[in-house]
């Protein structure tokens, strides 16, 4: 019995110890729960501090918002407004125009964009000559985008009225390198004259730049021209304008020519004209594009020899390309012609080509070298013949006119022939290799 009781002593203490190592290991483990329970409670409270923070940014961009869009709604209701208002304005004034019972001749509008100075100086210009015939010529301001200089400027006049183009669209180039203001000006070019065919139901437009100054004959000059045009199908739109119209080369005031390069730089077309070319109107170039004959279609373009514009735009989107060789030394006209007196019949298709072809007839033909000299030294007109291009370019610089041609045209070129003046009434007749045959001149 006693061995019995001592067996079990022994027995006792590996137990023992057993407990105290497993109390021990269990005491261990607590610890590390209890560290990663305090480091997963820490953990969850950072995260609810950010989430807490995300959530008072996000409330407050919300409220921004809320705010923002608030404010866009209370100025898209201030320009249904204002846009009702300047509609309203449009009415009385087209309505003023009208009230006597006379419709107008054509409307003008001056397209301009960001250039105050300017469209100052070419509205007192506009403004000398139109005030005494405003209700045959009713006066507009183009403006794309929103140049506040320019917009408060429009709107001091009270003699026109305003109209702004406001284009958010992004502007992507089809070449590498181009300038997106001749993208832009396209697009304004086809909302204004949208809007004053379509919207105004004008049925003609007269095209001016921010950067142009008019002729004492301007008006009764487009007035002829109108009469001239609503006679002749075959004639796409008149100008005011001349490429080759510097000092040196002009003269005769009373003369006008029938062109197949379209020459803009104030111009008029009319609404069936537009009426084709709405629907087609490019993105970008609208004047090269006029002159591509799959536009044109081999209709024509009254210009005068004498400008009736002057553009005196230095700094613009063609970054005074030519200004000081072609464009400032150009000759506006200074005489007061009446138009209404003269007999434009000889401009008509029918009768232009025997015209032109009797002049460049009795010119004197002339070759060689020394053309310049030789042409100063002959009384009376003169002729010269190119073969191509290459040769007209070459024969075009020595005299000091344009060189430039568009779709196989020369500038101011009528059948291949460009005419300019020299020592002042004399003229110099180019002829192109098929000139002779299309204007039907034999023995020549």
């Amino acid at each position: 019995m006693a061995r019995m009781s001592c067996d079990l002593r022994f027995l006792l203490i590996p137990a023992a110890f057993m407990f105290i190592y497993i109390q021990m290991r269990l005491f261990q483990t607590q610890s590390q729960y209890a560290d990663r329970l305090g480091s997963a409670i820490e953990s969850e409270n950072h995260c609810t501090s950010q989430m807490r923070g995300l959530i008072d940014e996000v409330s407050i961009k919300q409220s921004q918002i809320v705010a923002l869009q608030d404010l866009k709604n209370r100025q898209d209701q201030e320009l249904v407004q204002l846009k009702d208002l300047i509609h309203t304005f449009e009415k009385k004034g087209i309505a003023k125009l009208t009230e006597a019972g006379q419709m107008p001749v054509a409307a003008v509008v001056i397209m301009a964009c960001s250039r105050a100075d300017y469209l100052a100086r070419t509205v007192k210009s506009v403004l000398t000559y139109q005030s005494p015939v405003a209700s045959k010529y009713p006066l507009f301001i183009s403006q794309d985008g929103s140049n506040q200089a320019v917009k408060s400027k429009a709107l001091s006049y009270n003699q026109l009225t305003y109209m702004q183009h406001l284009d958010f669209e992004p502007v992507i180039t089809e070449r590498p390198g181009e300038l997106i203001a001749y993208y832009k000006i396209a697009r304004h070019y086809k909302w204004a004259l949208d809007q004053l065919f379509y919207k105004h139901k004008f049925s003609r437009v007269i095209i001016l730049e921010d950067d142009m100054e008019i002729a004492p004959d301007f008006f009764d000059y487009f007035e002829a021209a109108a009469n001239l045009m609503d006679r002749d199908k075959t004639i796409m739109a008149a100008s005011s304008w001349n490429d080759n119209g510097q000092k040196q080369f002009v003269h005769d005031p009373y003369a006008l020519y029938r062109s197949d390069f379209f020459p803009g730089l104030g111009w008029m077309l009319k609404r069936s004209t537009w009426d084709e070319l709405s629907p087609k109107w490019p993105k970008a170039y609208w004047d090269d594009w006029l002159r591509l004959k799959e536009n044109h279609k081999d209709r024509q373009f009254i210009r005068p020899e004498v400008c009736r514009t002057y553009n005196f735009g230095e700094h613009g989107s063609s970054l005074g390309q030519f200004f000081s060789q072609y464009l400032e030394p150009i000759k506006l006209n200074d005489v007061k012609v009446d138009w209404k007196a003269k007999d434009l019949g000889y401009l008509t298709e029918g009768n232009y080509t025997k015209y032109f072809s009797g002049l460049v007839r009795q010119a004197r033909p002339i070759q060689g070298s020394d053309l310049v000299l030789k042409a100063q030294n002959i009384k009376g007109d003169v002729r010269i013949r190119y073969k191509d291009q290459a040769e007209f370019e070459r024969i075009a610089g020595e005299f000091g006119i344009f060189e430039e041609w568009k779709d196989g045209v020369p500038r101011t070129a009528y059948k291949g022939v460009v005419v300019f003046r020299i020592q002042t009434t004399r003229r110099v007749f180019l002829v192109g290799p098929d000139s002779v045959m299309q204007l039907g001149i034999r023995n020549s």
